[in-house]
């Protein structure tokens, strides 16, 4: 019963561990335990690490320690892909290893042998195509091109050339300092697949997300069959109600066969709570990214958008002000006016409420059907990209 208690300890443990990583800095979580484990576990467990190292082994052993980090974080490097392969590879072994003997069983069929391992393939298939394919990278000689298919709002883009690569930066287009190279249509770089998402493979890594989310519900769905079959087959709550007289109510047997499934089943158990954590963590990335596709907008472009808001509403504020300022200073100089009631004076409209309010202007959005066909289908895969040339100066 101890190991029993143990295990749920342990899955409890990883689950808020793992929320709190990844969605610690969620508005919901705003002062809550689960943003502070979310600091120590993003910043200042690796702040206290650093200090140990310095203290104990010396400033070289520090000095070490950093440029491991830059060569993890700031170069491409494929530690994030190995993870990934170690994780989908493990996962899929210890269930082949632990529930495969009871298929076919009582719900499941023998196909799901098969239809698995053809799942994890195209996760795999799909995983390589994210990774290894080109994200749109603007050289010389395709510039003129880009900075056709994509203009300048004059907004969040405006016309100027990359410092780095000394060529035009189309709109819509980044430098990645990691990758070294400018991106059409950036929306981030994926350190798991150890390369930019841009306007070329933003489609493979939406149907990653997608397989990957629906992969991880198939196993979990898949394993709680092959449960619920072992508890039909060996006619576990036949033998708890006839031979062990316990009431044939949920109430009753719930607490039992939860302990006979602790107990036969934690494996698979385990593997059913972490394929849904990851399944729920992929479905909001997905819909996340998907939303953005949909808007024809990059996260690169969200964090854009809400900087140029915040500017422009700062901007408005301080002229309302200005303006509400200079009323107020002229109708002090002028005499025989008759003070403002204080009651009136409280119940009237604050100058900041009347400031305009900063509205999105996105010029790339041009519809539902027009966004997800050039997600789809990208400009620079056209046929009519490539016969474009840039309008002589």
């Amino acid at each position: 019963m101890a190991l029993n208690w143990l295990l749920i300890c342990h899955g409890l443990v990883t689950l808020t561990v793992i929320i709190s990583f990844l969605c610690g800095q969620w508005p919901i979580f705003q002062g809550t335990p689960i943003e502070r484990l979310h600091h120590f576990i993003t910043f200042g467990a690796y702040d206290y690490f650093l200090r140990f190292v310095g203290f104990v082994f010396g400033d070289k052993a520090r000095s070490l320690v950093l440029s491991i980090e830059r060569c993890c974080c700031d170069r491409p490097n494929p530690v994030l892909q190995v993870i990934y392969l170690a994780i989908i590879g493990a996962t899929y072994y210890y269930i082949v290893k632990s529930s495969f003997r009871y298929i076919p069983g009582y719900y499941l069929g023998e196909v799901h042998k098969y239809t698995s391992l053809l799942a994890v393939g195209i996760g795999i298939v799909l995983f390589l195509l994210t990774s290894f394919s080109d994200p749109g990278t603007v050289k010389a000689g395709n510039v003129s091109e880009y900075l056709l298919a994509y203009p300048y709002d004059n907004i969040i883009y405006t016309e100027k050339e990359c410092s780095t690569c000394k060529i035009p930066k189309p709109a819509r287009s980044k430098h990645c300092s990691i990758c070294n190279r400018c991106v059409a249509r950036f929306d981030h770089h994926c350190g798991w697949m150890n390369n930019c998402i841009g306007e070329r493979n933003t489609r493979y890594f939406l149907a990653f997300l997608f397989w990957h989310c629906l992969l991880c519900i198939y196993g979990a769905i898949a394993l709680a069959l092959i449960i619920a079959g072992r508890l039909k087959e060996l006619r576990v709550v036949y033998i708890l109600t006839v031979y062990y007289g316990v009431g044939n109510s949920f109430r009753s047997l719930a607490p039992h066969v939860a302990q006979w499934l602790l107990s036969s089943y934690n494996t698979q158990l385990l593997l059913m709570v972490f394929l849904v954590i990851v399944s729920l963590l992929l479905a909001g990335f997905f819909g996340y990214h998907a939303n953005l596709c949909l808007t024809n907008t990059t996260t690169n472009e969200t964090f854009k958008w809400e900087d140029y808001i915040s500017w422009q509403r700062k901007l408005n504020e301080a002229r309302v002000s200005a303006a509400a300022l200079k009323a107020s200073i002229s109708g002090m100089s002028s005499e025989g006016k008759r003070p403002e009631s204080k009651c009136k004076s409280f119940f009237r409209r604050s100058p900041l409420e009347d400031s305009q309010v900063v509205a999105k202007e996105n010029k790339y959005d041009k519809g539902f059907f027009h966004n997800m066909f050039e997600v789809i289908f990208p400009l620079s895969t056209r046929p009519s990209f490539s016969q474009t040339k840039s309008k002589p100066s």
